[in-house]
């Protein structure tokens, strides 16, 4: 699967970003470095992108993938966080030896521009979705309508793969092609645009009467800070 593809190579290029740190004695910078990677690709989008392939045809191989990553995660982490890393270490497997005399890793390159250009993707459509959705104020628990108005070949096939990974991170229920409806937020990302029918999800009218009463306020805020600058 090509999220586990990604997370692996999202995991040796943290490693080299913190040997590269350590080398120069930047510790915050690894400490940085380590805290982006683990958090903010780990635990915000592959164990997420995970769930679904569990129960999938790629199940073995995100079991092992999973394991791998957390393995190595708990490695790197050591140096900055022993005490903790040591009890999850103890109790998250059969271990032949303690973390701490664990060998440091030292993996191949397994950078892969494919997987990434394709991950981006799939992070950045989410990420788009789910901003529009927060910004009309959408309620969380609905699921909404999303229409492709245009997408390249590679941003298909981005969604072809991870169809099932999108629709269910970003509560997409309905997927069409076609043109931009009325009434309809628009999103874009690398290679592809869409569009999210608001019909049936928010109270259109009262969305409209919210902005107005937001831009009223920004112009008396702007009136205010005008007259302030013409009266020195």
């Amino acid at each position: 699967a090509t999220a586990n593809i990604w997370i692996m190579a999202e995991t040796t290029r943290a490693l080299a970003e913190v040997n590269a740190a350590l080398d120069d004695f930047r510790f915050d910078q690894a400490a940085d470095t380590l805290y982006k990677f683990v958090w903010g690709k780990v635990c915000d989008w592959y164990v997420e992108f995970a769930k679904p392939l569990f129960d999938g045809e790629h199940a073995t191989e995100t079991k092992q993938t999973m394991a791998w990553v957390l393995d190595q995660s708990m490695i790197l982490l050591h140096p900055f966080m022993p005490f903790i890393t040591e009890e999850l270490w103890a109790t998250t497997g059969n271990r032949t030896q303690m973390l701490v005399i664990t060998d440091w890793p030292q993996l191949p390159d397994l950078t892969n521009p494919e997987a990434q250009a394709e991950m981006s993707f799939v992070t950045a459509l989410i990420d788009e979705i789910r901003s529009a959705r927060a910004q009309v104020h959408v309620p969380v628990g609905l699921k909404c309508d999303l229409i492709a108005t245009q997408l390249s070949p590679a941003a298909r096939a981005a969604w072809d793969r991870n169809e099932a990974l999108i629709r269910r991170m970003a509560r997409i229920d309905g997927f069409t092609e076609g043109a931009t409806p009325k009434g309809s937020i628009a999103i874009a990302v690398e290679g592809a645009a869409f569009a999210i029918p608001l019909a049936g999800l928010i109270d259109i009218a009262e969305e409209k009467s919210r902005l107005t009463k937001a831009l009223d306020k920004l112009a008396k805020e702007i009136g205010g800070l005008n007259g302030r600058l013409n009266n020195p």
